[in-house]
């Protein structure tokens, strides 16, 4: 028996990287997932990573666009007969340096990615009953130690993922028992979103880690699990710090 069998997860972003790690990570545990990313190529080659149709299902699509998300919420009950779990996973990053100099527009943007479509996935996620079972519903939304303080360089990309993690706090707090809403906050990981942050200098990166590595997909993909799951049952609200200990001396 698995620790999530029977379960229908939907996780955003997870064509490649932290996302298919923890759809990954689900579906050998027993759960089925509904994954997203923009390109339908890329979705396609995940679904067979995860065994094919019959375990996973991908939905091509902004994750930011309330149409598809209806869409995506849809494919979950009707293909596999439910919603039980949520992954905010989707986001993005264009801009680096100064956090003064970034556009408002780009700054709009990252908002609109990182915090509001992650807030707009949860609301629909419970007008579709992921919250009326005999089991509390449960969200992980995945966040980063970016959002704990100052970055210097990943500025506004920092703020929204503060912001994200006080999102969850209020969710949490206002939706349970129905629902459990966590968060996890990774350091760098290697996946090509991060590329920019360690590319050519990773050995001296893993350095600053008491670990002495950077994290994989799959070290964030067992903390979600964890989080989603019974055995978390009495946890909601919190923050998960998945970093390699690189937090321990004030590093972010």
């Amino acid at each position: 028996m698995g620790v999530h069998d029977g379960a229908v997860a939907i996780v955003t972003g997870a064509s490649r990287g932290i996302g298919l790690g923890i759809a990954e990570k689900l579906v050998a545990e027993g759960a089925r997932v509904v994954i997203t990313a923009r390109k339908p190529e890329a979705l396609a080659e995940a679904v067979a990573h995860l065994g094919g149709e019959s375990k996973a299902l991908g939905v091509a699509g902004n994750a930011a666009d309330a149409a598809h998300q209806d869409e995506v919420i849809r494919a979950a009950r009707e293909t596999f007969g439910g919603l039980d779990y949520l992954v905010n996973n989707t986001g993005i990053n264009p801009a680096y340096g100064p956090i003064i100099d970034t556009e408002l527009d780009v700054a709009r943007k990252i908002m609109e990615v990182n915090v509001l479509a992650a807030f707009s996935w949860t609301q629909k996620a419970i007008a579709a009953g992921i919250s009326t079972g005999e089991v509390p519903g449960s969200v992980v939304n995945v966040a980063s130690i970016a959002g704990l303080g100052a970055t210097g360089s990943i500025g506004w990309y920092a703020v929204s993922k503060a912001a994200l993690i006080h999102l969850t706090v209020e969710l949490a707090y206002q939706l349970g028992p129905q629902l459990r809403v966590n968060a996890v906050a990774p350091a760098i990981v290697k996946t090509q979103f991060a590329q920019a942050l360690y590319e050519g200098r990773e050995e001296k990166v893993a350095a600053g880690y008491p670990m002495k590595r950077l994290g994989a997909p799959e070290d964030i993909a067992g903390a979600v699990s964890f989080l989603l799951s019974k055995d978390a049952g009495w946890v909601t609200g919190q923050t998960l710090v998945v970093d390699g200990g690189v937090t321990l001396g004030g590093g972010l």
